[in-house]
């Protein structure tokens, strides 16, 4: 054999070797095909379809959150009526006690406030001869309205208000007449003793500097006739109520004490009569020196102002509203 031939001629061992790596080769040629198939078909179903990244998308990416309508600055009349009616029915379900000792507060409030009137408005004797149109702004500006301003922000019971909510209440079947009399009844004399209580802590303090101008408001305000007394006493509280709805519907505390500010200082340089408030004005004048006695003080001008207060709040405000907004209007 020659060396050539020797080359050409394989052996066992390469032979075999050769052979294995062919069909390893012819594996792998048909096996790849397969995995990558096989791969490729397990991304496909484990890929997310286009709905799904979309559905996906929506839930990851956060919502902005939701933006809060401002609070309108003052709540339409059917709303603000609506609401007084709401408060008419808490003040008829709280018990008479608790009405009575929250009246009590409420008449020292509102002698806080008289007291503060004699203080400014009526200590200025000079301005009442020179300019009186000054001195009944001032007047005005300064007493009532803070009285007012202290009872309406802390919750406490005032009569005159009273009439309007609890008799709107009534109006629209949320209370009943027993409820009514209850409030009426605990929050008047309430305030009363209040009222009495400021005039015995003033006299006991010895801030009796007002003695002179206390005398001659409670001399004018026993003067009146009766029904002088009851026709101010309407007006009185016809605008008190206004307030308390002006107060109810504002929404803000600058919106509130501009609802009470301009009502109840409009009454008082008027000159209108306010029940609870003379509960301080004339006995303050009678324990000063005023030449009266507290049954005529009831007599001449507490009675007919407090009928007429009733008349002001639960007929001018509560009926009429109730005419315009609620049930006795058919809506």
């Amino acid at each position: 054999m020659a060396f050539g031939q020797f080359l050409l001629v394989k052996s066992p061992v390469a032979t075999a070797n050769t052979s294995r790596t062919t069909i390893r080769g012819a594996r792998t040629g048909l096996v790849l095909p397969c995995l990558r198939k096989a791969v490729d078909s397990r991304i496909i179903r484990q890929s997310p379809s286009v709905s799904e990244t979309a559905r996906c998308n929506a839930t990851t990416v956060p919502t902005p959150p939701a933006v809060m309508a401002p609070a309108p600055a003052m709540l339409t009349p059917p709303e603000t009526y609506e609401k007084i009616v709401q408060g008419g029915i808490k003040k008829a379900n709280t018990s008479a006690s608790k009405t009575f000792i929250m009246a009590i507060v409420g008449g020292i409030f509102i002698s806080f406030g008289a007291l503060l009137a004699l203080s400014v408005g009526f200590s200025c004797p000079g301005m009442l001869e020179s300019n009186v149109g000054a001195q009944k702004i001032l007047l005005g500006m300064f007493g009532l309205p803070f009285g007012l301003f202290l009872v309406m922000n802390t919750g406490v019971e005032l009569f005159t208000g009273n009439t309007a909510l609890l008799t709107a209440a009534v109006l629209e079947g949320k209370a009943n007449k027993a409820q009514l009399a209850k409030n009426w009844i605990c929050s008047y004399f309430g305030n009363f003793v209040g009222a009495l209580l400021c005039v015995w802590a003033i006299n006991a303090a010895g801030l009796t500097a007002t003695a002179n101008p206390a005398i001659g408001v409670a001399a004018a305000k026993t003067s009146l006739t009766w029904s002088q007394a009851f026709i101010r006493g309407i007006l009185a509280n016809w605008l008190v109520c206004v307030a308390v709805w002006m107060a109810t519907a504002a929404s803000s505390m600058s919106g509130k004490v501009l609802g009470i500010f301009i009502p109840i200082s409009s009454f008082v340089a008027m000159g209108f009569e306010h029940s609870i408030a003379n509960m301080f004005f004339i006995p303050f004048g009678i324990t000063c020196g005023a030449g009266m006695t507290f049954a005529g003080f009831c007599a001449s001008n507490l009675i007919p102002v407090t009928l007429g207060n009733i008349v002001g709040g639960a007929f001018c405000l509560a009926t009429m509203n109730s005419l315009f907004f609620g049930k006795l209007g058919g809506n």
